[in-house]
């Protein structure tokens, strides 16, 4: 009897294991069967420029991966904010933008972003060479945290949408952090298509990178902000942005890397003007 018993919880384990992913897609491709809400449609018309521009097909695609991320993810208010279908709609479009035109599983590791009204602080530690330890006060408009939490700013993310041609979007700079760190820590180099595309995007984000730091030391101004000099994550978060805010000045100043970031995000914001 207790073999019997270890053989069918075995059993019923791997079914889980294994059955797990089927249950996950039907699941999802049931959420986007259902009719998209006119109140969510009247928000993406306000609230998200992007979504006028994009074509009728990747607009269908957005909807429908709304649809899911919102289902997934739990949004939770801060100092105060009350969490409604106007901040989800708002920052889960902006979110799926980076996901049209490719296989996704929403990022996986993602489960909560916590919506602040304003700028937030956060405090850090810093070790120096002795080991002293220094606590430093950051005031931030958007956080990615690799334990499955994104930390945004309302009013930030109004304010990015207010200008949606300058650059600077907090959405989509802290969503691509989150691509960035699906295979572990954040590093500048997201998962790419096959193997042979990570040499040429070292090449090539290498030297827009330097190219920033030297601008940076400088002060010399720059298509991309200053901010994305600090590490290669931080400037494919900021490269990010423009590719989607600012597509026509970034092919003619880095054409290069207009191409890979086409390439990885399987897009051409270029053809949306």
């Amino acid at each position: 009897m207790p073999l019997l018993i270890i053989a069918l919880i075995a059993s019923l384990l791997l079914a889980y294991v294994f059955g797990k992913p089927y249950y996950i897609q039907a699941r999802r491709r049931r959420l986007q069967q259902q009719p998209f809400p006119e109140n969510w449609r009247q928000i993406l018309r306000k609230r998200v420029p992007y979504f006028r521009s994009l074509p009728a097909d990747l607009q269908l695609q957005l909807k429908k991966h709304i649809q899911v991320f919102l289902h997934e993810k739990e949004f939770i208010g801060c100092n105060g904010i009350v969490i409604n279908d106007e901040i989800r709609v708002t920052i889960a479009a902006q979110a799926c933008l980076l996901l049209l035109n490719r296989e996704t599983d929403y990022y996986p590791s993602l489960s909560q972003i916590l919506v602040y009204p304003d700028a937030f602080i956060v405090h850090k530690d810093e070790v120096d060479h002795l080991g002293l330890v220094t606590e430093h006060r950051q005031v931030l408009s958007g956080e990615s945290w690799d334990q499955g939490q994104v930390v945004l700013s309302w009013q930030d993310t109004l304010d990015g949408l207010h200008a949606p041609d300058d650059g600077h979007n907090v959405v989509i700079h802290e969503f691509a952090h989150q691509l960035d760190q699906e295979k572990g820590s954040a590093t500048g180099v997201p998962i790419l298509q096959s193997a042979h595309h990570y040499h040429r995007w070292s090449k090539v984000f290498s030297a827009a990178y330097l190219r920033l730091q030297q601008d940076a030391e400088r002060d010399l101004p720059s298509l991309f902000n200053h901010y994305g000099a600090t590490n290669p994550a931080e400037f494919f978060a900021v490269a990010s942005e423009v590719f989607f805010e600012k597509p026509a000045a970034l092919q003619q100043e880095y054409p290069e890397l207009y191409q890979e970031l086409a390439q990885f995000f399987r897009l051409n914001p270029l053809s949306w003007q």
